[in-house]
């Protein structure tokens, strides 16, 4: 497909990236204008998989590919209405929380599907579906989300709010061409990220295949291993945004190796005590609103001196003639671990991990050996999943950098 710069400075409302065959200004109008229906959907809790009628929540569709998920497949419990079935064209909008704005196009593959009602449903005709729905992953479309769901301290945006998106088109054939060319990037992107999520569940597997292979060989515990620190203390909300860097939360959270790439920083003054994270300590978050959330591990691998977000705690590893920091990075993200872990985890509102009777508690794990064989296997494909998360980098940048491009 061959596309040409825009350079007709006397036109307005027309993209900077435009397939030459087309010419013409891009007509504005609303939402509301190009959309029907703006329905809500069925308040109705849900409950297992009936084997044919699926139900779409707002936790349904994907973040990133803004898909249906099929990861845990549930049905309506509830009357089975017509009015709630999500039809071809169909576009789903996400109406109160922090996902407002998030939006999915039906799917013919993804059969009888019934929407929620957090939900909001408008239907488009005249105009091409996919068209319209990539203009609602444009920046002018985020930055319109934001300004639309902050009157409140819970973002929320309604139908007739949803209605007033103001939307460029163009003609049929116009907008047909470009939906064909974003679709074959986005199958692209798709097909990317499973990829990456078939290194992931491998390297899961292994993980605890190998662990349930090797791990009997030593008996211990934490507090044999090393000695354990508390993160920040006496910080308030001044104190952050400038300074020494420091490890977030969801840094521990979502990285079984710390990502140096994303410190945040805090004031620390000339002579301030603070604990600092080393080399090979093991860190976990310590408190959260649910249990699954307490205990979450990551292992720091960099050299730089770096602080620790006050809601997690480290280990330090002395004992390296029984510990091989490096592994631990993946025993404190495999399934025997967590399931170990779990029960220290105390609270009702909120929950903490119970420290003392953790770091007391016996682990076993594979000989000093075995763990730098597990690590250099582990990390040998973890190596070549970072390769592919770079080349989706590079697929998402480019659909930015398209979706900035060839629309208003």
């Amino acid at each position: 497909m061959i596309m040409a710069n825009n350079n007709n400075k006397d036109k307005c409302n027309v993209p900077h990236l435009r397939f030459p065959e087309f010419t013409g200004e891009w007509k504005m109008a609303t939402f509301g204008d190009i959309a029907k229906g703006f329905d809500y959907g069925m308040n109705a809790a849900a409950k297992s998989f009936d084997g044919n009628n699926k139900y779409i929540r707002i936790t349904d569709i994907d973040e990133v590919s803004s898909q249906y998920l099929y990861d845990d497949v549930v049905s309506p419990d509830g009357e089975l209405e017509d009015r709630y079935l999500v039809k071809e064209n169909d576009i789903l909008l996400a109406r109160t929380g922090a996902s407002t704005g998030k939006s999915y196009l039906y799917r013919n593959s993804d059969g009888k599907l019934y929407f929620a009602g957090f939900l909001i449903r408008a239907n488009i005709y005249k105009h091409n579906s996919y068209f319209v729905f990539s203009q609602l992953h444009t920046l002018r479309y985020k930055k319109w989300i934001s300004v639309m769901s902050a009157r409140s301290g819970q973002p929320g945006i309604n139908s007739q709010e949803y209605a007033s998106f103001p939307v460029y088109t163009t003609s049929l054939q116009e907008e047909d061409k470009i939906a064909t060319f974003l679709k074959l990037l986005d199958e692209r992107i798709i097909t990317q990220n499973k990829i990456i999520e078939k290194y992931e569940s491998l390297i899961k597997g292994l993980n605890d295949s190998l662990y349930a292979q090797y791990g009997d060989d030593v008996l211990t515990s934490f507090s044999s291993l090393g000695f354990s620190y508390s993160g920040l203390s006496g910080k308030s909300a001044q104190d952050f945004g400038s300074g020494k860097p420091f490890i977030t939360y969801l840094n521990v959270y979502s990285n079984n190796i710390i990502n140096e790439k994303d410190f945040q920083y805090v004031a620390i003054k000339e002579g301030e005590k603070q604990n600092v994270v080393e080399y090979g300590d093991v860190l976990f978050t310590l408190s959260s609103e649910t249990p699954e959330e307490v205990g979450i591990g990551s292992v720091y691998l960099g050299n730089e001196n770096v602080y620790l977000n006050s809601f997690c705690f480290g280990i330090h590893i002395i004992n390296t003639k029984i510990a091989f920091p490096p592994y631990l990075s993946y025993y404190v993200s495999s399934t025997p671990f967590r399931k170990f872990i779990y029960p220290y985890a105390q609270g009702s509102t909120r929950f903490n991990l119970c420290k003392v009777d953790f770091e007391k508690a016996s682990i076993k794990l594979p000989s000093l050996e075995n763990q730098k064989r597990i690590y250099s296997i582990l990390s040998h494909i973890e190596s070549k999943t970072e390769t592919e998360k770079s080349l989706l980098d590079l697929y998402n940048s480019q659909k930015q950098y398209l979706l900035r491009q060839m629309f208003i």
